[in-house]
């Protein structure tokens, strides 16, 4: 994807004030070249204002600009749309769909299912991010345990691989989380596989899981969790997933298993993109149009 374009709050509020601006601005984004009949591959059509499509001049199809795209079939406007957006991925305590029903002046229902397209799409922006160099490796719970249940490894929380990136001088630098039906080893090599780049030096506590690193690849470095030197290991690691807990129940008072992956690619969605905050409204538009609209039925069953 080719470099986005940085916005200013001031200059966002001053240029996306109606829908015809919004408009022109997701057709540029979507065919930057002009536009491209999805049929016919035919590069020339014309605007029917009555049914807001593009029809081909050649086979005559008629395209939406939001067809494909989370924002499919959507009612509500394109300006509440990019507000939306732009409020979501720049806020870094995040919007409940109380906060944004208000704001927007629309449904809770509708603001809650806006949401949760626009965190799909971060999701999809994620996907790509693969973790280097020196990583902090390890697994948390999140949620409350039922009555009586385990503690530590063994309770019935929802489990969460983490794994983050450090910069030379040691400062974190991407992270990811990844919901788990356990943390065995296999559980965690399919995770390291995927999400760190191989030869990397990746840390972990002493948990007889980790072990498998050593044979897959990786340079592997294991310690407990406090050093010899009376320094707390995975220090950063430890601190961003109490940051995410403080985010998830301060914002959203907890959640389910069901959606917590979501809220959870949201925090790194933002965390990651932290020093580009004037891109994140067009890189998060981009990828609300490369995303399929998740229905409604799927999200709530």
């Amino acid at each position: 994807m080719k470099n986005q374009e940085s916005i200013s709050f001031f200059e966002f509020t001053q240029r996306f004030n109606n829908e015809q601006v919004c408009q022109e601005h997701l057709f540029k984004m979507r065919w930057p070249d002009g536009f491209i009949c999805p049929q016919c591959q035919n590069k020339t059509c014309y605007y029917v204002r009555t049914r807001k499509t593009y029809q081909c001049k050649n086979c005559r199809r008629q395209t939406s600009l939001t067809v494909g795209t989370v924002m499919d079939k959507t009612h509500i406007p394109l300006v509440k749309w990019f507000w939306a957006i732009f409020l979501v991925g720049t806020d870094k305590r995040g919007h409940s769909a109380l906060s944004l029903s208000r704001e927007l002046e629309i449904s809770y229902k509708s603001a809650w299912y806006l949401l949760q397209r626009i965190r799909t799409a971060m999701t999809e922006v994620e996907q790509s991010t693969m973790l280097s160099g020196f990583v902090e490796l390890d697994d948390s719970f999140f949620g409350a345990a039922d009555n009586g249940g385990k503690r530590g490894r063994g309770t019935d929380k929802t489990k969460v691989i983490i794994g983050l990136s450090l910069t030379d001088d040691g400062s974190p630098k991407h992270v990811l989380m990844k919901i788990a039906d356990d943390v065995k080893s296999s559980t965690i090599s399919d995770f390291v596989e995927s999400k760190i780049v191989e030869g990397s030096t990746v840390s972990t506590d002493e948990y007889r899981s980790y072990r498998i690193l050593d044979r897959i690849g990786y340079d592997h470095q294991s310690q407990a969790s406090t050093s010899e030197t009376g320094k707390p290991h995975l220090k950063w690691l430890h601190t961003i997933v109490s940051n995410a807990k403080a985010f998830i129940n301060g914002t959203y008072h907890g959640l389910d298993k069901k959606h917590l992956q979501l809220y959870l690619d949201e925090f790194c969605f933002r965390f990651n993109w932290r020093f580009d905050i004037s891109k994140l409204f067009n890189r998060l538009l981009f990828s609300c149009l490369i995303v399929p609209k998740v229905p409604f039925a799927v999200l709530t069953e």
